[in-house]
C-alpha cells in the first residue's frame, strides 16, 4: 500500500511539474493580435507563424515598443520606411503615432514583408533585408558574400542580422510545433 502512495504521489509530482512548465512555455512563446496576424498574413500570403515569429524577435509583442534606433510598435517599423509603407498603400493620412496601433502596424509589417519577399523570394533573405535594409542585402548579393536563392547566407556580414535570421527561422518553427495558426 505505501509503494502505490508513493507511486500516486510520485506521478502527480511528475503532473504539476509538467503542466507548470508548459505554462512557461506558452508565457515565453506567447501569440497576441492572433486575428490580425491570421488576417494579414492571409492577405499578403505569408505564413501566419512567420509572421508572429517577427513580432515575438522584434518586440515581444509589446505594441508600445521603441527601440533606439526609432523602431515603432510590434513590428518595429522606422519612420522613414513606415511613411513609404504608407505612401505605397495609399494611406494619405498616416501619422507616426499610428505605429502603436497593432492592426495598423502588422498590416504595414505585413505588406512590407510581402514587398520585400517580391524583390528577394527566399525567406532568409527577406528577413536579412527586413533587418538590415535592402540595399545591404542586394549588396551582398552582388558580392557573392551570400547566394541569392537564400541557400547560403552564412556570408551575413552583420552578426546582429545573421542571429536576427536565425532567431525568426527558430521562433517559426516553435511556434509551428506550439500552436495551430491557420
Amino acid at each position: 500500500m505505501a509503494k502505490s502512495r508513493k507511486f500516486v504521489v510520485i506521478l502527480i509530482i511528475l503532473l504539476v511539474t509538467a503542466f507548470a512548465a508548459k505554462g512557461i512555455i506558452y508565457h515565453v512563446y506567447p501569440v497576441e493580435y492572433k486575428d490580425y496576424i491570421l488576417k494579414y498574413s492571409r492577405e499578403y500570403d505569408i505564413d501566419p507563424y512567420l509572421l508572429t515569429a517577427i513580432i515575438k524577435v522584434e518586440s515581444r509583442f509589446n505594441k508600445d515598443a521603441a527601440s533606439h534606433k526609432g523602431a515603432i510598435g510590434l513590428m518595429q517599423l522606422t519612420e522613414p520606411t513606415a511613411f513609404w509603407i504608407a505612401e505605397s498603400m495609399g494611406n494619405e493620412n498616416f501619422v507616426i503615432d499610428d505605429l502603436y496601433d497593432p492592426e495598423t502596424n502588422i498590416k504595414m509589417g505585413a505588406w512590407y514583408v510581402d514587398n520585400i519577399r517580391r524583390e528577394f523570394g527566399a525567406i532568409e533573405l527577406v528577413l536579412a533585408a527586413y533587418n538590415a535594409g535592402r540595399g545591404n542585402v542586394a549588396s551582398w548579393i552582388d558580392n557573392s558574400l551570400i547566394a541569392g536563392d537564400g541557400t547560403d547566407c552564412s556570408g551575413i556580414p552583420y552578426q546582429e542580422t545573421k542571429t536576427y535570421v536565425e532567431k525568426v527561422l527558430a521562433n517559426q518553427g516553435i511556434y509551428r510545433i506550439l500552436y495551430d495558426i491557420r
